[in-house]
């Protein structure tokens, strides 16, 4: 069901009173489920929200999400797990439970416990064992890897040792059947119905390399661990992360600056307080949510952390008598480090490399067939100037009498004159011919982080934009948006201008935009903002609108 991309309909904060109904539904979905682990599942203060989406089949699916992560989902009335580990789902290794057809079941890879798929099974477990565990034993709805796990934050599955059972101690609540031991390599002959023959995107279920140990890379990555320690990656990610929640407490944040960003602690003081060679990464470590980690902390009674706007956590509260932050001692600096930016991440900023590029559209896809390219293609702009010049020769198109000009044949006259020109026009200059050719292309854009992949977007990258607004008592604010298309981090950003200035700043979500953040500064900051993004982290000044709003000196007297 998930193995193309869906469509988002909509995407809301769950209320009080639904978010009970939604647990009472679980409970009667799930009575294997006890109170805890319902509560646990569909939490009481945490961000939760209901997303109606359409997958590529055009089934309507509401998702249910808890911290960004998709939990449940519903389909046609029915309730069906994405965390996979609900009791009384896996499959006992040493026999098959009853099931009928359409029941929710869970697969499993031989050896993990854990399952990575979710499914309704497509015949009865007489059916099953009638057919000599062949064919096709399930209906896939939702799979590890599927693009209902990637909108998460894409964690693996654990990784959980089978179930060491008496032989004559199988059965489940439902029952079990005794299977023979031939017919258990015959469970590896079951196919999945669905996604399997629809996108070739679920992997083969069985074999020497589960899929949860294919996923993980052995490689360490941007991790940089202690080659001396002993300890897993994870467990080296867990301890820098203390480190570093640690020292940004006792080191850098102040009683004043409390209510303090979530956001904000990360990127401007934990993220500085990371040692030299080593990069911060808490996906890495058992934690996977920077949330999850804070909670734990509030469970210590370190901080104390609570929403203040919707959808945005901050720290109200420190406790800097505590004993873990009293005895941690703070580790002697590197010799070698350096002190960057104020405020920023551990590396200077470098801007990305944007380029502009060009996208054929369907009424062009006949100049640029000749050359192999079509609908859709992505060009540079010295491809397409390269292909309309061989196009024009190969045609013999280039005026005999002058060789500037070039003739229109009836695909050039399709592609890039008006109606009202198509009778009228017969030759055109050459850099007016390529300069009406690339204006009738779709644009598109290439940005380049460094040391990162190129990622390539249709349309035209938004202008980091700033404007002026009018608050209450007619206060004027300054207001930042589209930061993070040029990898800046508006919370650092708000940082470092809060101390340049001498101002108060805020960041919340910018409206009419998804996953996106604005600054606000208080008063006319335009200056310090062009002086920050053209001078010290030298962004293109094209790329930036609303300089001209910067206050205008007073005239001398």
């Amino acid at each position: 069901m998930f193995a193309k991309a869906f469509r988002v309909k909509s995407n809301t904060a769950i209320k009080g009173s639904d978010r009970r109904k939604l647990r009472a539904d679980v409970t009667a979905a799930f009575p294997a489920l006890g109170t805890d682990q319902v509560s646990e599942l569909v939490p009481g203060k945490e961000e939760f929200n209901t997303v109606k989406l359409y997958a590529h089949r055009g089934d309507a699916v509401t998702v249910y999400v808890s911290g960004g992560n998709p939990i449940l989902f519903e389909l046609e009335k029915n309730l069906y797990p994405t965390d996979l580990m609900l009791p009384g789902l896996v499959v006992p290794p040493a026999g098959l439970p009853q099931v009928q057809r359409g029941d929710l079941c869970a697969i499993a890879l031989v050896g993990n416990r854990a399952p990575v798929a979710i499914g309704v099974a497509a015949m009865s477990t007489a059916e099953m064992l009638t057919s000599g565990l062949k064919g096709r034993g399930f209906s896939v709805l939702h799979t590890y890897q599927d693009h209902l796990w990637r909108s998460g934050d894409k964690s693996s599955p654990p990784s959980i040792a089978p179930l060491a059972l008496d032989p004559l101690d199988l059965s489940e609540e439902k029952g079990s059947v005794q299977a023979d031991p031939a017919l258990q390599g015959d469970m590896r002959r079951l196919t999945l119905e669905g996604e399997e023959e629809e996108s070739g995107e679920v992997q083969q279920m069985y074999g020497e390399k589960s899929l949860s140990e294919a996923s993980e890379d052995p490689s360490p990555g941007g991790l940089n661990p202690d080659p001396t320690d002993s300890r897993t990656l994870q467990e080296q990610m867990d301890a820098l992360l203390q480190r570093c929640f640690l020292q940004a407490l006792k080191c850098r944040v102040k009683k004043a600056e409390l209510p303090l960003l979530t956001s904000t602690f990360l990127g401007s003081h934990m993220f500085s307080c990371c040692p030299e060679g080593r990069q911060l990464d808490i996906k890495k470590s058992s934690y996977r949510k920077l949330s999850k980690f804070l909670q734990q902390m509030q469970q210590e009674h370190i901080i104390q952390v609570k929403e203040l706007s919707k959808g945005v956590e901050s720290i109200v509260a420190v406790d800097w008598k505590h004993p873990r932050i009293t005895s941690f001692v703070i580790p002697e600096p590197s010799p070698t480090s350096q002190t960057i930016q104020e405020g920023s991440r551990e590396q200077p900023y470098h801007p990305p490399d944007i380029k502009s590029l060009y996208c054929v559209p369907a009424s062009m896809t006949l100049l640029f067939q000749e050359s192999g390219h079509k609908k859709g293609s992505i060009l540079e702009g010295a491809e397409v100037r390269a292909i309309i010049i061989s196009y024009a020769k190969k045609n013999d198109l280039v005026d005999a009498d002058n060789k500037n000009l070039v003739k229109l044949d009836p695909i050039l006259c399709d592609c890039i004159l008006e109606k009202d020109e198509q009778h009228t026009v017969m030759k055109l200059p050459w850099d007016s011919l390529l300069t009406r050719c690339l204006e009738k292309l779709q644009p598109a854009y290439q940005v380049t982080f460094p040391g990162q992949e190129p990622i390539v977007k249709k349309g035209k990258i938004c202008p980091i934009d700033i404007t002026l607004a009018q608050r209450a008592s007619n206060k004027k604010v300054t207001v930042v948006r589209n930061l993070e298309a040029y990898g800046l981090d508006p919370c650092l950003v708000a940082a470092i201008l809060q101390q340049r200035c001498q101002a108060s700043t805020t960041v919340t979500p910018a409206p009419g935009a998804k996953d996106s953040l604005q600054v606000q500064i208080q008063g006319n900051q335009v200056h310090h903002l062009s002086w920050l993004l053209l001078e010290e982290y030298q962004l293109p000044r094209k790329y930036v609108q609303g300089l001209e709003k910067a206050p205008r000196p007073g005239k001398k007297k």
